[in-house]
């Protein structure tokens, strides 16, 4: 493992745990070169998923999408990170608890929105208002109604 301050390649663990409630270890580890400790995480790697998207072009799954979505409904809305990373795991865990080497964008917009509808109404609907493609404020009214209820 490089080190991320001065790139030299002998580290060494000094201290590993499981983390709760996912298939991952957190690795402390201390640089021999420069001195500074840094966390790592290390996930077991799974079967390769391809996302067929509306346009039925296909490409290979990338959590880093679903991230930066899910960031983007929770922008300034008091939520802690550690929350939101709990439910892109729950989220992730979902998606790959289907067994399918296959799924839709359509699909893991539906998953997505059920969490967050748990987690927070207004990054829901943020969400939701770019997902579903509101055209008009009717459907935007429509959708709060659903949400309402």
């Amino acid at each position: 493992m490089k080190c991320p301050f001065c790139s030299q390649d002998n580290t060494r663990v000094v201290d590993s745990r499981p983390v709760e409630d996912t298939n991952s270890i957190r690795r402390r580890r201390l640089c021999d070169a420069c001195g500074r400790r840094f966390t790592t995480y290390e996930k077991v790697e799974t079967i390769p998923l391809t996302v067929i998207k509306k346009d039925q072009n296909r490409e290979q799954y990338d959590r880093s999408k679903i991230q930066s979505g899910i960031l983007r409904a929770c922008y300034k809305r008091p939520i802690p990170i550690e929350k939101i990373e709990e439910m892109l795991d729950a989220v992730e865990a979902e998606i790959f608890n289907t067994e399918e080497r296959e799924i839709s964008s359509t699909r893991i917009g539906e998953i997505v929105m059920e969490h967050l509808k748990d987690l927070d109404g207004v990054a829901y609907v943020r969400f939701a208002s770019v997902y579903r493609e509101f055209k008009d404020v009717s459907t935007f009214m429509d959708e709060l109604k659903k949400f309402m209820n």
